[in-house]
């Protein structure tokens, strides 16, 4: 198959791109696509109770963000240029004092490198705050060692909410908790599963309380997830690898809302990797392990009948995989449309119901 990257570019108007969140938790526009028709409507996103019927399951990544973005001075030394890091993957779990992560500028260190970290408020001051630079493992990846051990303790004084590269501006109070959903439960993500960041106690209250059920999954969302494109042929892309598991009890939960006839609501693109990586002839089978699964057209989801996702990045793997759940046409046509109705974009913006 020939499925071309330009296929699934759209110009988008750079004050569309959502730099804070709504002002209050829920707040968002929601863009309500029928997946066969393309028939779209626009809804408040509180609209979404209505949407989903007594026996549905929705299952949500329970993924808690780390504060990955870190900074500090070769040597110590504040008359050193600053470097950035953002945590990856931990290479030794659960310990977590070796990091893969990425070093920007790269080209300023070298293995064997002595990094201290600046505290939140980017001041040096003494203390267990250090790390070394192990190996380099790309151009601007790297493995890393923290002296200390007390992994929470790092990331609590010295990280930062890891905004993703179109958000302008530094990490601010309120991110710590907006940039993460309200049952974020397992740390271990980069990027926050962005659909989830709408829901409210409130809102999964009332979906409860009309007999719609809920499962967690797990997918530790990776810097990957914003990596374009790059390949003429989507086919040839080398697709980033994510954590991810599924419980016994979330699979038996997927598996007995199917045979009664109910519906499953993946909350976020990431749920939609851990149900088609644990999908075999239309099963959810529990597991854990880490998922490169590209799912594009004309892929036909086995245990998704609902998608919420946030607005994607032009040529994006996640926008190729929302088009799995209708077509391409359909889908870069309800984009146009949320443009043309000023709709917010990306991680902190409105959201998309296909169903």
């Amino acid at each position: 198959m020939n499925l071309k990257t330009a296929m699934f570019d759209y110009q988008l108007p750079e004050e569309l791109i959502a730099q804070f969140p709504p002002e209050k938790r829920g707040n968002s526009r929601m863009l309500v696509m029928n997946r066969r028709s393309g028939e779209c409507v626009i809804r408040d996103f509180s609209a979404i109770v209505e949407y989903l019927e007594p026996g549905d399951l929705m299952v949500f990544n329970d993924t808690k963000v780390l504060n990955a973005r870190m900074h500090g001075h070769k040597n110590g030394s504040s008359e050193a240029a600053r470097i950035e890091i953002l945590l990856m993957t931990p290479v030794d779990p659960p310990l977590r004092r070796r990091w893969e992560c990425l070093i920007k500028p790269g080209k300023r260190v070298a293995t064997g490198t002595r990094v201290q970290l600046l505290t939140a408020d980017y001041q040096l001051n003494s203390g267990n705050n250090w790390f070394t630079v192990l190996a380099r493992t790309d151009e601007d990846s790297f493995i890393i060692e923290f002296d200390t051990d007390d992994f929470d303790l790092l990331q609590n004084a010295y990280g930062h909410v890891p905004l993703p590269p179109y958000i302008k501006r530094g990490d601010q109070i309120d991110d710590h908790n907006r940039y993460q959903t309200v049952y974020a439960q397992n740390p271990g993500a980069v990027a926050a599963p962005t659909a989830g960041l709408h829901f409210t106690p409130e809102i999964i209250s009332e979906l409860e309380r009309r007999g719609v059920d809920r499962a967690a999954v797990t997918l530790h969302v990776g810097a990957g997830t914003f990596k374009p494109v790059s390949v003429a042929n989507i086919i040839e892309h080398n697709m980033h690898s994510e954590r991810y598991e599924l419980s016994l009890r979330s699979a038996d939960l997927i598996n007995r809302t199917r045979v009664a006839g109910g519906r499953v609501l993946a909350v976020g693109t990431t749920s939609v990797r851990v149900l088609e990586s644990c999908a075999k002839n239309g099963i959810a089978i529990s597991g854990s392990g880490a998922t490169d699964i590209f799912i594009y057209p004309p892929y036909q989801p086995q245990l998704t009948d609902l998608l919420l996702t946030n607005f994607h990045l032009p040529k994006s793997t996640l926008l190729m995989l929302v088009s799995a759940f209708s077509t391409r046409e359909r889908v870069l046509a309800a984009y146009e449309l949320a443009i043309r109705e000023k709709m917010r974009f990306f991680s902190y913006g409105d959201c998309m119901l296909l169903i």
